[in-house]
């Protein structure tokens, strides 16, 4: 308890101080968008998962990322620092969100790193917004329903907030002391998951932008799920980790968990993204 503690302190002070110098709003399709920008260089857009925002899923790799980039963290509907505009989320809305930000910024095209959620709505991103997209990082990433562990899909069926992670929890508190915000992107998450529909093999099939999937093999998703998603993608290769759900990025929740923080997994994207 009192090394969650630490983590959660450490995560507070790192929001805090980053907020103050590279933390942004944009009106963005009926909303008050925050995003953060780091470095410079080519554009690489970071999505983040279900439940989380910019910090709890990158926070510990987005200098490193930001060696050679210009980093642009997102926090979608709801999440973090961006309010709720009052309809459900859905992949197809968080990219196109993405999308429009995008343009408000002058961005023509950018590589986009997303993750577990934040993966499924950069695939979203690839399909309805092709041109703005370079090279696609897709960590843990879920096009269809197979994808997941047993159980997965019994547990969201009674999804609730007090089985929510702690550590996300707090974390989302941390930034916006409101208790019904939480809810809202506890159930804003839950439902849509409830709701997922595959996203059709013969769109992920017209993606013609060079993909790296990443996986853990202690994974949220099936590594088989992973290996027929690169499969799919034209070009794609296929990174499997010895990992579990985030460990592998330093996602809090992870790291909460007793995982590694050290991050060699960046360094391989990072060769990805780089190379011609």
């Amino acid at each position: 308890m009192k090394t969650i503690f630490i983590i959660l302190l450490n995560f507070i002070i790192m929001q805090t101080a980053t907020a103050q110098t590279t933390g942004h709003y944009a009106t963005i399709n009926g909303m008050n968008m925050y995003y953060e920008v780091y470095g410079s260089g080519s554009p690489l857009v970071l999505i983040h998962g279900g439940g989380s925002d910019i910090h709890v899923t990158f926070g510990r790799v987005l200098q490193q990322l930001a060696k050679h980039h210009r980093v642009i963290g997102i926090d979608l509907q709801a999440h973090g620092r961006t309010a709720d505009r009052g309809v459900p989320t859905s992949f197809e809305q968080d990219a196109d969100d993405v999308a429009s930000l995008l343009q408000h910024l002058g961005i023509a095209k950018a590589d986009i790193f997303g993750f577990s959620n934040g993966g499924t709505t950069t695939l979203q991103l690839a399909i309805r917004h092709p041109q703005l997209v370079n090279k696609l990082v897709l960590a843990s990433a879920l096009y269809n329903r197979t994808g997941v562990q047993p159980g997965f899909w019994e547990f969201m069926k009674t999804a609730s907030l007090s089985n929510m992670p702690l550590p996300l929890q707090q974390a989302f508190l941390a930034i916006n002391p409101d208790s019904n915000a939480l809810q809202t992107m506890h159930d804003r998450d839950a439902v849509r998951m409830q709701n997922f529909k595959d996203i059709p093999d013969e769109l992920i099939g017209k993606i013609q932008a060079t993909a790296l999937v990443v996986v853990g093999d202690k994974d949220v998703i099936r590594i088989e799920h992973a290996l027929e998603l690169s499969r799919l993608l034209p070009g794609a290769r296929l990174l499997v980790l010895p990992s579990g759900h985030g460990d592998y990025i330093g996602e809090l929740f992870a790291i909460a968990n007793g995982a590694p923080q050290s991050y060699p997994a960046i360094s391989v994207i990072e060769e990805f993204l780089l190379g011609m």
